[in-house]
């Protein structure tokens, strides 16, 4: 019995699409809207709610679990609390105060101190994360590479445990993600006329745990690089996810547009 925890995007929604039929699972439903309460196996929880989060894994004999899909940080001082929830909360108020990455780090901390283990997020669809290479017809030309190239130092410079995962360069000019998100970000950048240049890089956090939070795209993204007026989007070897890829490559090829892996 495999143990998904399962937050916002469509992300969860594949994993939990691919492993219906084949594989026994019990969903932990940390989404908003309890997005997954019509499957039978599904508890929608608080995420306060630690020690009921782990007495249903237990009772399911879950022994390993998979997080996917993103859990926006709470406010400590509204959320649900039951006894473990109390244990725990400092830890997980100190490691949040430092950014996502130790958040996520801390709650696997967690799990392993109750015999639990936390297993890649990708396990179930390794299709989804994509290799070096260029996967559309358009490829960066050296005005982009340098693009690219800034882009990624800024990313190196950036907190090693914040939430950026993102960064947008154009003319050297450089946009980092917030907490807002990739999308978010991409708003931010107005397309100049109807020159498309500036690229999209989407790399993991320096201190991440690889096996949750990866850098997710899909064609959603390739849709606001568009209207943004970007020329392409790189993502990081083996450390992405890539959804609506047939779709994607499809799109970025119609509007001459590059998916770049380093």
């Amino acid at each position: 019995m495999i143990g998904l925890i399962f937050g916002e995007t469509d992300f969860p929604k594949y994993i939990h699409k691919k492993l219906k039929a084949k594989k026994k699972y019990i969903i932990i439903d940390l989404t908003r809207r309890n997005t997954f309460k019509r499957d039978k196996n599904s508890f929608s929880v608080s995420i306060g709610q630690f020690g009921k989060i782990i007495s249903i894994l237990k009772k399911n004999k879950c022994k390993k679990i998979l997080f996917a899909g993103k859990v926006n940080k709470p406010n400590f001082s509204k959320i649900k609390l039951d006894l473990k929830g109390v244990y725990y909360i400092p830890r997980i108020i100190k490691k949040a105060k430092l950014g996502d990455a130790a958040l996520l780090k801390e709650i696997i901390n967690i799990l392993k101190n109750e015999k639990i283990q936390t297993i890649s997020s990708t396990t179930y669809t390794p299709e989804l994360a994509l290799a070096k290479g260029n996967y559309s017809k358009h490829r960066p030309d050296k005005k982009d590479q340098s693009e690219i190239n800034n882009a990624l130092k800024y990313l190196k410079r950036s907190n090693q445990y914040s939430h950026v995962q993102g960064a947008i360069s154009r003319n050297n000019q450089v946009t980092l993600e917030k907490k807002g998100g990739t999308k978010q970000m991409i708003k931010m950048i107005k397309k100049i006329k109807n020159i498309n240049n500036g690229v999209l890089v989407k790399f993991p956090k320096k201190k991440q745990d690889l096996r949750v939070d990866l850098p997710t795209v899909g064609l959603n993204t390739l849709k606001q690089c568009k209207v943004a007026g970007l020329k392409g989007i790189v993502l990081k070897h083996k450390k992405n996810i890539f959804l609506d890829k047939k779709k994607s490559i499809n799109f970025a090829n119609k509007n001459k547009m590059f998916i770049l892996v380093k």
